[in-house]
């Protein structure tokens, strides 16, 4: 039985009472609502139920304990995160795993840190710009960097009639710097260098939270667990 949580406002649709409870995705829950395995007061869930307060919901064991993969992988550059084209390499050519997938995105010119799962709860509350999750690079340019290049990336940049949020951004050298995002737009620190007149000649994602890539070679993986993970899991 899934205990009810005095945070929820009832009556609920019962994809979004099982993603509250971290069992699902609401997709998820729809799947597993289409497969018969959502019961509520002993009768099998269809979509679109509601659950009233007091209400018994139950999912099949192995799948309230399910246990999932967190992995963390350093990926090179030239390879794809999703979507290859033609003879394009992705992430996936080089995972045994197949049930695992990326967490988000870096473009095919950028390296570093990718976190892959099986967990499709953690989607939303990892990606999404609301929750500011830090995301830390070292980025390489092609021309010295003015004193002014650094305020101006800390206070956002209009990249196509959009602006940034706010960033910390420190110096390096004069052609290395270090920026910490709590957003990812697609491109958007080669996008916002290059509304600033400079060209981006290697970007490396380092850290995702409190996971770091360390010293993790390109192309191989590490799990994360323990501690690491406990915290992971927490600041989600």
């Amino acid at each position: 039985m899934l205990k009810n949580s005095k945070s929820i406002s009832y009556p609920i649709r019962i994809n979004k009472y099982l993603a509250l409870h971290n069992l699902a995705t609401r997709r998820g829950a729809d799947d597993l609502i289409r497969r018969k395995n959502v019961f509520i007061n002993g009768k099998i869930a269809v979509l679109g139920d509601m659950v009233n307060e007091g209400d018994d919901v139950k999912i099949p064991r192995d799948i309230a304990n399910r246990k999932y993969s967190y992995i963390a992988y350093n990926k090179p550059r030239g390879v794809i995160t999703h979507s290859p084209q033609m003879n394009e390499k992705s992430i996936r050519d080089f995972l045994l795993n197949t049930h695992i997938f990326p967490m988000g995105r870096l473009d095919k010119d950028s390296e570093g840190l990718i976190i892959l799962t099986d967990d499709g709860r953690i989607t939303e509350k990892l990606l999404s710009p609301e929750y500011n999750h830090e995301k830390e690079y070292i980025v390489n340019v092609r021309t010295p960097l003015k004193p002014s290049f650094f305020k101006r990336m800390s206070e956002g940049v209009n990249i196509d009639g959009y602006r940034t949020k706010k960033c910390k951004i420190s110096r390096i050298n004069n052609f290395t710097f270090r920026i910490i995002l709590t957003e990812g737009k697609k491109h958007q620190i080669r996008r916002m260098c290059g509304a600033l007149g400079y060209a981006v000649a290697d970007l490396k994602r380092i850290r995702i939270m409190n996971i770091r890539l360390g010293n993790l070679k390109p192309n191989k993986i590490r799990p994360i667990i323990g501690k690491e993970l406990e915290e992971f899991l927490s600041l989600l």
